[in-house]
């Protein structure tokens, strides 16, 4: 594996979480694999689970680790050609990829949609031009329209707490006071789709998602009525997709949280956010905290689906050196 941005550069997902597995045995089994190799991770925007999970799997597999973050300790990078570089921004990023490549082994790159270009977002410019110029085996820690590391850890919980072989999964809009980008339900969608699980997306409408992740037949717009039978819920919100409205907050409306009478509807269903969550907006403090909430298992997976990526990227680094 070279890169890591979306399920298809997973490979086999029943292998994938058969390694994800093995790993959560031992998280310390493959220590020689990155010894004498540093990982850097870069990022745009702020973090909690990303960063602190994929340190922690990179130091479980004996590596360095190197942090940068690009707003606050570095210059401020321009990222678009053709640009008279006058205003605040002192360098531009195709110098800044390769001097940062020059230093690592394997680079993770965090960077969000700025939710005023669709064409933009979605041609996912500044990951995809770490993966041309620098040189190095790239991941995403979450980009403009996905969010693969999470979608690979909710993957795995769900594998874990599954009783049936294909859940009902159901992905469900949920009431924010801010515009969010698409990509936690883009790569969730992706994930789940790519898994053959039942998956139902159920939203206000407005809020379709890029087709690419969800067929029409898979959208339900009457929220009690997707709950029905679900054996997990996972809420998220997301700003409108549609060229007229992109980015754009279309509805608050409360009646879209995710409570104890909704949960009721459901085959006695998990519930799943990929944190951090605004409670009683996106989902009630009596949801969250009952028995049947995966936040904190979820997130703890994310140490596993990060360990599992940066694995396979060094081994690919590994077989690279034994061809050389």
């Amino acid at each position: 594996m070279k890169k890591f941005t979306n399920v298809a550069d997973i490979g086999d997902l029943n292998a994938a979480v058969a390694e994800a597995l093995e790993i959560k045995k031992n998280r310390f089994a493959y220590t020689e694999l990155g010894r004498n190799k540093t990982l850097l991770m870069i990022f745009f925007n702020s973090s909690l689970r990303t960063r602190l999970s994929t340190q922690k799997a990179a130091m479980n597999l004996g590596m360095n680790v190197m942090v940068l973050d690009v707003n606050q300790g570095a210059w401020k990078l321009e990222t678009e050609r053709g640009v008279v570089m006058d205003g605040d921004k002192a360098e531009h990023l195709l110098e800044a990829i390769p001097v940062m490549g020059s230093y690592c082994d394997i680079i993770g790159v965090r960077s969000f949609a700025g939710l005023k270009n669709k064409e933009e977002d979605y041609q996912e410019r500044v990951v995809e031009q770490f993966i041309k110029y620098s040189g190095r085996p790239v991941f995403s820690m979450e980009a403009a329209t996905g969010h693969p590391l999470q979608s690979f850890a909710d993957l795995i919980t769900i594998e874990e707490y599954k009783t049936t072989a294909r859940p009902k999964v159901v992905l469900t809009w949920a009431p924010h006071p801010k515009a969010l980008p698409q990509a936690v339900p883009n790569s969730f969608a992706e994930w789940m789709n790519a898994a053959d699980y039942e998956l139902v997306v159920t939203h206000p409408v407005g809020y379709e998602l890029d087709p690419r992740f969800v067929r029409s037949e898979q959208i339900e717009y009457d929220q009690r009525k997707a709950f029905e039978g679900a054996d997990f819920i996972y809420a998220k919100n997301w700003s409108a997709f549609a060229d007229e409205n992109y980015g754009q907050v279309l509805s608050v409306d409360r009646d879209w949280t995710v409570d104890s009478q909704k949960m009721a509807l459901t085959n006695n269903a998990y519930f799943m956010h990929c944190l951090p969550v605004r409670r009683n907006m996106i989902v009630t403090d009596e949801v969250i905290e009952s028995e049947r909430s995966l936040v904190i298992p979820e997130a703890a997976n994310r140490e596993i689906s990060a360990q599992v990526v940066i694995k396979r990227l060094l081994e690919s680094l590994e077989t690279v050196s034994c061809n050389d």
